[in-house]
């Protein structure tokens, strides 16, 4: 399989597992499966509790802006990206997180907005960097392990002061830029959390473990942890595409992230074959603040392309 359409994979799959999750998010365990009982079957992309059958949210809206400033900057430029995430909340998205919203919006600036919010609320290991986390990921990987999982940290701290969330989008990273390669990411996990920080590398052993279950989070998955646990836990369990994503939505709570998270995984260990086309077919990505934009497959194949290449 070529990397290009690994690459390809990884950022589609992060959007539509986003754009499938969405409608359910909050929601029981197992309610995905109870609507669509047998795989396959069709109607899954459905829309519904506010967003368009296909529509994907924050999640694969902000990695969209870390994509076009990476590329029309040439490179991390931590200020403009921010500026865009800024440009992106004033726009009014349909969804936003809290923190998120919180530190793009108190009128901090960008070096210092999410430092000063974890100062203050003591409480930043949610899941809204990771989520974003496909389209860098892509991108840094050809600089390799030690370049792609600093600039997932950096990238990461824009929003999260928390260290927690920077070592996981790190982790997700690097488990990207293996796959790339044709590596198998999860053989690869004892080595990868060598790489985290020893503050925080024990949680992520936990989750990230073989005989962990998302029943046993300790946490909401809303949180960094049992979102990546949850992901891993969801390409471990199954054999393909479609599965590992309806076990991830089927655990319930944030499934939109924990779907985006798994499908950039997933989309990158299996590839572009496996993703169905009739979850591309409605895909849509709106760009609120940025005039009315609405990108298709098509757009985040080609920004995926331009993103595993390295143009600008």
């Amino acid at each position: 399989m070529e990397r290009m359409e690994r690459a390809v994979a990884t950022v589609v799959g992060s959007a539509v597992g986003d754009a499938l999750g969405a409608p359910f998010e909050f929601g029981p365990p197992g309610a995905f499966a109870a609507r669509f009982p047998a795989p396959g079957r069709g109607g899954e992309m459905c829309g519904g509790g506010g967003w368009e059958p296909g529509e994907a949210t924050d999640d694969t809206q902000m990695a969209v802006l870390v994509a076009e400033s990476l590329l029309q900057r040439g490179g991390p430029d931590l200020p403009d990206m921010f500026a865009r995430f800024q440009q992106w909340a004033a726009g009014e998205p349909k969804d936003i997180g809290l923190q998120t919203e919180d530190v793009l919006t108190n009128g901090m600036p960008w070096d210092l907005a999410a430092a000063l919010h974890f100062q203050v609320n003591r409480r930043a290991a949610g899941n809204g960097s990771l989520m974003r986390a496909s389209t860098s990921a892509v991108y840094f990987a050809r600089a390799g392990q030690s370049a792609t999982m600093d600039a997932a940290r950096r990238i990461a701290a824009l929003t999260h002061g928390d260290r927690a969330a920077w070592e996981g989008s790190a982790i997700f990273h690097e488990l990207i830029r293996l796959s790339l390669t044709g590596v198998d990411p999860l053989r690869a996990l004892p080595d990868v959390l060598d790489l985290v920080d020893a503050g925080h590398r024990q949680r992520y052993a936990t989750v990230l473990a073989t005989d962990w279950h998302p029943d046993q989070a300790t946490e909401f998955n809303g949180a960094v942890w049992p979102c990546l646990g949850s992901a891993v836990w969801a390409l471990r369990s199954t054999t393909g595409f479609e599965d590992a994503l309806r076990a991830a939505i089927d655990i319930g709570g944030d499934t939109d992230t924990v779907a985006a998270v798994t499908g950039g995984l997933a989309g990158a260990y299996y590839g572009w074959e496996a993703i169905p086309a009739r979850w591309t077919e409605s895909l849509h990505v709106p760009l609120p603040g940025f005039g009315g934009r609405v990108l298709r497959v098509a757009d985040l194949a080609e920004l995926a392309r331009r993103l595993d290449a390295g143009l600008d």
